[in-house]
């Protein structure tokens, strides 16, 4: 509700700038993560036991400097980066646009970050509080080897992770999505599996919704194969349905509620393509308990939102917690688990 009066003049400043008083925000208050995972939401996704199953999206905090703050607003799990080893500006500003009529935002941002070693000197700090806190890692848009980057990666912050989500569905770092065909994606998996040396953490794999069938085979088999922890499905969609905004013409990424038919369509395809041995992580225009809801009945064993939280503040995921308490009651299961790919 307090949301609601402060985001018209929010609005007023442009995105990535609102963007930047939101994380000072969060710095600010005495926000910390719970280990809390005995809930009625609790549910258990490649070992690790995840108090709620909604989650911030990667992208929110590129850096890992709130992921305590998240968890403190009630988020079951933050994902944080992408991170890449060397710093990089991103793309040239503006790069950000909201689509206000359509509830959706459209982003180049292009990797933009302090680099690892930054990343890994905040986040060593953090080391051992609470909290699922996932790193979301990419390649250096110059890079004259992304597979090594990603390796480089893996070995760097797997020691800090709970997770690792290899992210090479980004459609604003020319030619990152080539690394989906299946022997670039074997390769790589390989590589970054191997590059976690002795810290075992899962490794989860982002995809893009703009995927043919065989893509969603191909992928699906290499993700059982490589006995992945999760599907992130999916990453923004290049692709453009009927918008009403004036920034509809704008290159880059779609997220939002326009993503939503085709994120939860694509979630359906990987349920069926893995036959459920691997977890999905369903995200892409969730902004509701309901939505998050049909994405975990549709096969998704959690779900992650960020566009939906620049139009509802940062209320929005205790709301969505709450919500989806009183569906898994409403609809007769005991666990969330129960609920997964139930439709």
């Amino acid at each position: 509700m307090l949301y609601s009066l402060f985001r018209p003049a929010l609005f007023l400043i442009d995105p990535e700038s609102a963007h930047g008083l939101s994380l000072a925000a969060l710095k600010a208050l005495p926000l910390t993560g719970t280990n809390r995972a005995d809930g009625p939401l609790a549910i258990e996704v490649a070992g690790l036991r995840f108090p709620n199953p909604l989650g911030m999206a990667a992208g929110f905090d590129k850096d890992g400097e709130v992921p305590d703050a998240l968890l403190g607003l009630g988020f079951g799990f933050a994902e944080v980066g992408s991170i890449t080893p060397l710093p990089q500006p991103g793309n040239p500003k503006p790069r950000l646009f909201r689509l206000a009529e359509d509830r959706a935002v459209i982003n180049r941002m292009g990797f933009n970050n302090g680099g690892a070693q930054a990343a890994v000197e905040r986040l060593a700090r953090r080391h051992g509080r609470p909290g699922i806190v996932g790193i979301n890692i990419g390649a250096n848009k110059d890079s004259a080897d992304r597979i090594a980057d990603y390796a480089t990666m893996a070995r760097l912050m797997a020691p800090l992770a709970s997770y690792l989500a290899v992210n090479v569905s980004s459609p604003n770092t020319p030619g990152l999505r080539a690394l989906q065909d299946e022997g670039a994606l074997t390769a790589l998996l390989d590589a970054v599996i191997e590059a976690r040396g002795g810290a075992k953490v899962p490794v989860f794999l982002k995809v893009a919704p703009d995927l043919e069938p065989a893509d969603v085979e191909a992928i699906a088999r290499i993700a059982i194969e490589k006995q992945l922890g999760a599907l992130i499905v999916s990453n923004t969609t290049i692709s453009r349905p009927p918008l009403r905004s004036a920034q509809v013409g704008e290159a880059g990424g779609l997220s939002g509620a326009p993503l939503k038919p085709l994120a939860l369509q694509r979630v359906r395809d990987f349920r069926k393509a893995t036959g459920g041995q691997v977890p999905l992580i369903g995200v892409g225009g969730i902004a509701s308990a309901e939505d998050a809801w049909e994405r975990i009945r549709a096969g998704a064993s959690l779900v992650q939102l960020y566009s939906a939280m620049a139009y509802a503040g940062p209320g929005i995921a205790r709301t969505i917690v709450r919500g989806l308490e009183r569906l898994m009651q409403r609809d007769g299961f005991a666990t969330i688990a129960e609920a997964v790919g139930s439709e």
